[in-house]
């Protein structure tokens, strides 16, 4: 059995070339991408977790390697499936695994998560966020640069860089809030206070974030004393639901939304709509699936080793549930190719800092953002994925203070 030809074969992958320890090789030579199958246990891997979660950990623990462009790889690859096999060689293949797995027993790598308690509950979520977010403050200044922004940047061009992109967004959601001096803002999922920042230094508002992550809430409030904005601007390490603080003139939740939970979205936008005086306005910007027809939940790659309890929703179903907490929602965008232009600049990013980045979180981790960059790319390219931005006010009994056309288009 040669096992290069059958990998080529069930992963549909024609145009990329495959080696494999047995000595195997298949697809062409002058391929850019090459995909190499080191050790028996990559092939345990799969035999214990078929599909994507066992090509991530195989990938992940070094037994499988992608040599070149990882998005460029995976983008020739099909799903991993055995029908692609004639009966007869597909059960051969089943009894080889079978061997494989039996003979090279392997165990999950252990960046693969494993949460504890209620899912969803204030101590679970805390669990999730800290797994992704507490990594290193470091590793995430190689990955996102200066601006510090871990979510869809708004390119005004296709040539603008990423630090301009992520300015845009930020101004963006400022314009769209319709923030103005003296105003009040909170951000929940505030990251690393870009957000905040931004409404403080170019708008004069008064801005609270707050974050589950107790390194990003560290890196803020030093970021925020060194740019001379203590007077303004402020990020606390704490829950939304535990923000006591009322009469907001606007919410910015910038990236929190994929992790609440289905559930919980109800209570979520609710939440955020007591937190608004009338007249006040929530602008959610957060990745959604392209329909409801799909669980909210992430697959299994993202969910072990990403984001944990990440849930995904069709955008019209948070327009629903908007409605239904009391906003009026007045303004709608689908951004899905900004987040495929953001993730290629973080992939140069990390590619850029690859051995200062495997020195800091280790090889494994590093490879982990690697596939998960390529990966999420793929799927905003493939509008698997799309990033929605709403835009809702709590009127004021009827009126809405909102302008007859959007005055936010730059």
């Amino acid at each position: 059995m040669r096992l290069a030809s059958i990998f080529q074969r069930i992963t549909g992958g024609n145009d990329v070339n495959f080696k494999a320890y047995d000595g195997s090789a298949a697809g062409p030579d002058s391929a850019p991408v090459s995909i190499d199958i080191r050790t028996p246990e990559a092939l345990s891997y799969l035999a214990s977790a078929p599909g994507e979660l066992g090509l991530a950990r195989a990938y992940v623990t070094g037994h499988l390697e992608i040599l070149g462009d990882v998005h460029a790889g995976l983008s020739q690859l099909s799903d991993f499936s055995l029908r692609a096999l004639p009966v007869l060689q597909r059960v051969e293949l089943l009894r080889f695994l079978g061997r494989i797995r039996l003979a090279h027993k392997v165990v999950p790598p252990p960046q693969e998560t494993r949460l504890h308690g209620l899912r969803h509950s204030k101590a679970r979520d805390s669990q999730a966020i800290a797994h992704h977010y507490d990594v290193s403050n470091q590793f995430y200044e190689w990955v996102l640069g200066p601006s510090m922004a871990y979510t869809c940047a708004v390119y005004p061009t296709a040539e603008s860089t990423l630090e301009e992109a992520q300015f845009e967004k930020h101004d963006l959601v400022a314009r769209k809030l319709g923030l103005k001096s003296g105003m009040k803002l909170l951000d929940v999922g505030c990251g690393w206070g870009g957000m905040v920042m931004h409404a403080a230094r170019e708008y004069g508002v008064r801005a609270i974030g707050v974050t589950l992550s107790r390194n990003q809430a560290e890196y803020a409030q030093k970021a925020i004393v060194e740019a001379g904005l203590s007077d303004l601007a402020e990020v606390r390490h704490l829950d939304y639901r535990d923000v006591r603080e009322t009469g907001f003139d606007a919410v910015s939740s910038i990236g929190l939304t994929e992790h609440i939970g289905k559930a919980q979205l109800p209570a979520y936008f609710s939440s955020l709509y007591r937190k608004l005086k009338p007249g006040g306005r929530l602008l959610n910007h957060c990745i959604t699936r392209p329909d409801n027809k799909q669980k909210a939940l992430s697959g299994p790659f993202i969910n072990r080793y990403v984001f944990p309890d990440g849930e995904l929703v069709g955008p019209g179903h948070l327009v629903s549930q908007m409605h239904d907490a009391g906003f009026e929602v007045r303004h709608e965008e689908n951004i899905r190719e900004h987040y495929a232009l953001t993730l290629a600049a973080w992939g140069r990013n990390l590619e850029a800092h690859w051995d200062e980045a495997v020195e800091e979180v280790g090889e494994a981790r590093a490879r982990v953002w690697r596939l998960y960059l390529a990966a999420s790319r793929l799927g905003f390219d493939r509008n698997n994925i799309q990033l929605h931005q709403i835009l809702g006010v709590k009127l004021d009994g009827t009126t809405s203070h909102m302008p007859l056309r959007p005055d936010w288009l730059s």
